[in-house]
């Protein structure tokens, strides 16, 4: 499992995440509006775009733009990402601002959509980070860490982090978000091919809490430069240091 920070050169935000061979680039984008259900109500706004490269699997796929419309699956997958991501964050801290968070599947070997969480979190805290150190603005937003894992039961056994193989093989599917302290966020529970008993479903639970403090851990790692930068700005009182004064003919380019 590896996360690559800045991924993308101009978003404000932005990761690369990779779960065995799955690989999905994140990026989170900052405009100075929200959704007119928002207008003058003192909140931002954080949601999610969900779509998956036409050969990023065994065989191409068409692009959903071609149909016209995200497919049924498409529109649940952003929806997860949105609301999972809405659930960390105070939206009163970024008022009449929006974060779109686009998650795009490079390769896919199952566990997609909770690959995307995980990395959508770093890069909406790198999003949130850029904002409160430039001061634009003045409290951190994010409230918890949040990442998500797949589990399942193949045969017989529940396992962690199902590969594509052990997902069309799997009894029993499972997705959980949850927050780095064993909060939970959302459950994504269902009998493929049985169904199951409720001790079945608490082992399951218990080993994604665990790959989600190991997926915390790795967010940690990378996220950890920034974060000392915000603790540091958090420490003075949210004053910022200013910057010094440029040499003008640093301001202009040789003639």
């Amino acid at each position: 499992m590896r996360i690559e920070l800045g991924a993308q050169k101009f978003a404000e935000g932005s990761a690369l995440i990779e779960v065995g061979d799955t690989r999905v680039l994140v990026a989170a984008s900052v405009e100075n509006r929200v959704p007119s259900f928002l207008r003058d109500s003192g909140r931002g706004w954080v949601t999610a775009e969900y779509s998956m490269l036409p050969r990023a699997t065994h065989t191409r796929s068409q692009r959903e733009v071609e149909k016209g419309r995200p497919s049924g699956r498409t529109s649940e997958i952003q929806r997860l990402i949105g609301r999972s991501l809405r659930a960390v964050i105070d939206l009163t801290a970024m008022a009449d601002r929006s974060i779109t968070i686009d998650c795009d599947v490079l390769q896919a070997d199952g566990g997609t959509r909770t690959a995307a969480v995980t990395g959508a979190y770093v890069a909406l805290a790198a999003a949130c980070a850029r904002m409160f150190l430039t001061g634009d603005i003045a409290a951190w937003p994010l409230t918890a860490q949040l990442a998500a894992v797949s589990v399942g039961i193949v045969g017989g056994m529940p396992l962690l982090d199902l590969e594509f193989v052990e997902d069309q093989a799997a009894e029993v599917d499972m997705n959980v978000v949850a927050t780095a302290d064993g909060r939970l966020v959302e459950i994504q529970g269902t009998g493929e091919k049985r169904s199951f008993h409720r001790d079945e479903m608490d082992r399951m639970v218990d080993l994604a809490l665990g790959g989600i403090e190991r997926l915390a851990a790795a967010q940690t790692a990378v996220l950890a430069p920034t974060l000392a930068e915000v603790a540091e700005i958090q420490a003075r009182g949210g004053k910022r240091r200013q910057a010094p004064p440029k040499d003008e003919r640093q301001l202009w380019g040789r003639p």
